[in-house]
């Protein structure tokens, strides 16, 4: 338990985590919810020796039944899933813009990129900020915003972007991005303002994790300038700013 409302659950996986990457996702069955087929995607929030972390709020019967497992039963994941961030920002500034416990990926992703850089991570107040030590620990800057004010600037994380930004002129950054629609379109505008990249992880309702059900489109655009209709489970759930059309 991360807190009241948020839990941290690590799963030997040794299979999971040999080929798993920052911004992939799994797909779990919950046990014990014998009435509820479906699995419940989640995004991996770290992966080392053989140990497949992940972290969720209780929000429903599947996460309130997650939060209730003991030490030693067994979950039914499968994963890696996905297409995750790329690693490689060249002489790019990474920049991460966390909404909420989309700050979980991030943290994977903060570990196994090359360069340091800054974290800016919004939430509703301070008991929606997670794993920030993580990020400290690992030698990275924190900004952190709260719409009550609790905690850090108040505001929104965009608030810290514009920030960020505005003092670094002549720095052109990598951005990579993990939280709730509103946030990631208002991220994607701001790095295509400033001609940069950025790597948004979208969160859409799943139902099989493979790109066979059609449950989880967007739609996107090519580099020539046409749009098809993408699945976010298996064409992403990463994708750069330009390719997707809100």
């Amino acid at each position: 338990m991360l807190n009241a409302d948020y839990f941290l659950m690590r799963l030997d996986a040794p299979d999971v985590t040999a080929s798993a990457r920052p911004g992939q996702f799994v797909h779990v069955r919950v046990t014990g919810l014998d009435d509820a087929s479906l699995r419940r995607p989640f995004s991996i929030h770290d992966a080392e020796a053989g140990v497949l972390a992940l972290v969720y709020k209780a929000v429903g019967r599947g996460t309130a039944q997650l939060a209730r497992l003991a030490a030693g039963e067994r979950v039914s994941v499968i994963g890696p899933l996905g297409n995750g961030f790329p690693l490689d920002c060249g002489d790019r500034a990474p920049v991460l813009v966390a909404g909420g416990y989309g700050v979980a990926p991030l943290s994977f992703l903060a570990r196994r990129l090359e360069r340091r850089g800054v974290l800016l991570a919004g939430a509703r107040g301070s008991a929606d900020l997670l794993c920030l030590d993580d990020f400290a620990k690992r030698g990275w800057e924190t900004r952190v915003a709260t719409q009550d004010g609790s905690r850090g600037e108040r505001g929104l994380v965009t608030d810290l972007l514009d920030a960020w930004i505005a003092d670094h002129p002549e720095a052109i950054p990598e951005i990579y991005a993990c939280g709730p629609d509103g946030m990631l379109r208002a991220v994607g505008a701001r790095a295509l303002a400033r001609g940069a990249r950025a790597w948004l992880s979208l969160d859409k309702h799943m139902v099989c994790g493979v790109g066979a059900c059609l449950a989880c489109v967007q739609r996107l655009r090519r580099a020539d300038g046409s749009e098809w209709v993408g699945r976010v489970c298996h064409d992403g759930p990463v994708f750069e700013a330009r390719e997707i059309v809100w």
